[in-house]
């Protein structure tokens, strides 16, 4: 099964396989990983769930689409690889995987 590694604000890390098919943000909230609050579920409505896409991994998780792109642009902390992580779908091209959180998701 495919791995990610999410890594919180202060470096603490958390490595977990995720099932190919769900969402990073799925990921974290199944495996109680904080730093992911996930407020609207999953449906790209929020931004708290913003991650920082390491940047050997950004063309493999492909680019932001219009309305992820819209939330992103309320992220105080929005940096050129930041995406949702309710928008990236785990797939085994993705295994290995690494996503930091920023300090807070408001």
């Amino acid at each position: 099964m495919p791995q990610v590694t999410y890594i919180e604000h202060n470096g603490t890390e958390h490595r977990i396989e995720l099932e190919a098919g769900k969402s990073v943000m799925q990921g974290a909230i199944d495996n109680g990983i904080p730093g992911i609050d996930a407020d609207c579920g999953g449906e790209c409505a929020c931004a708290t769930c913003h991650v920082y896409v390491d940047e050997a991994w950004l063309a493999k998780c492909g680019t932001a689409g219009e309305q992820e792109a819209s939330m992103l642009s309320f992220a105080a902390t929005a940096e050129p690889n930041s995406r949702l992580s309710c928008q990236i779908t785990m797939a085994p091209e993705l295994d290995g995987l690494v996503v930091r959180m920023p300090e807070a998701q408001h």
